[in-house]
């Protein structure tokens, strides 16, 4: 299992980018959240291997409209720590 949080930055919000994302991670089985930041849209996201990357390959370029510009991504010690994937405001 495995726990990430990732950061994109550029034209990323008002693109759908968290709608996009929740639907995917409910699809994959991924637990965690997407909301947006100031400047950037944030996630953390926990899961098998597997979906996890899948996820972060999606925030790489993000959904149509999106233009990411700049992508972080940070390796988390896996805590199991949420019942579900949300977005929060």
């Amino acid at each position: 299992m495995r726990r990430v949080h990732v950061r994109m930055y550029g034209i990323v919000q008002g693109v759908f980018f968290r709608h996009n994302t929740s639907r995917l991670a409910y699809k994959l089985g991924v637990k965690g959240f997407v909301r947006n930041a100031n400047d950037h849209v944030e996630a953390v996201f926990e899961g098998s291997d597997d979906a996890v990357e899948e996820l972060v390959n999606f925030c790489r370029k993000g959904p149509k409209g999106a233009v990411v510009q700049r992508f972080r991504v940070e390796e988390e010690e896996y805590k199991n720590e949420f019942q579900e994937f949300e977005v929060r405001d």
